[in-house]
């Protein structure tokens, strides 16, 4: 089955925003890829394009630890916003962090699908991917 799905990678690590672009675009679907620096700069597209359901994301990879806006910042103002989106997102929080607190700060967000840690493994994306298509 094929499905166009658009990813959007929150992360301020460049080696990491092109690892996972090539990651997501080596899978068998037609997947594009927007990456941000910051939580300030995604929260900021999404507020731009809150009924444009072409240009929101699929799925966010979203890291914690960033510079300007983290992850958790991000997610605050997300909850805010989410109400007037036009499509329902599904959000992993993706980070280097094992620290219980981070995991257990994100398990409390029930807008977050899932904690990973980086990483990230093709397989992994792949069954992402799988489970939001079975999920439509």
């Amino acid at each position: 089955m094929s499905k166009n799905l658009s990813f959007c990678v929150v992360d301020d690590d460049d080696i990491y925003q092109y690892t996972i672009k090539k990651t997501i675009q080596s899978l068998d679907f037609d997947n594009s890829v927007i990456a941000f620096s910051d939580g300030e700069e995604a929260i900021n597209f999404m507020i731009e394009n809150l009924n444009k359901e072409d240009e929101l994301p699929d799925i966010i990879l979203l890291d914690i630890n960033m510079p300007i806006m983290d992850g958790f910042q991000f997610m605050e103002e997300y909850i805010k916003i989410k109400p007037n989106l036009g499509k329902k997102i599904t959000i992993y929080m993706v980070s280097s962090s094992v620290d219980n607190a981070d995991l257990e700060r994100a398990k409390k967000i029930s807008e977050i699908s899932d904690y990973i840690i980086k990483p990230i493994k093709r397989g992994r994306i792949q069954t992402i991917v799988d489970n939001l298509i079975a999920n439509q």
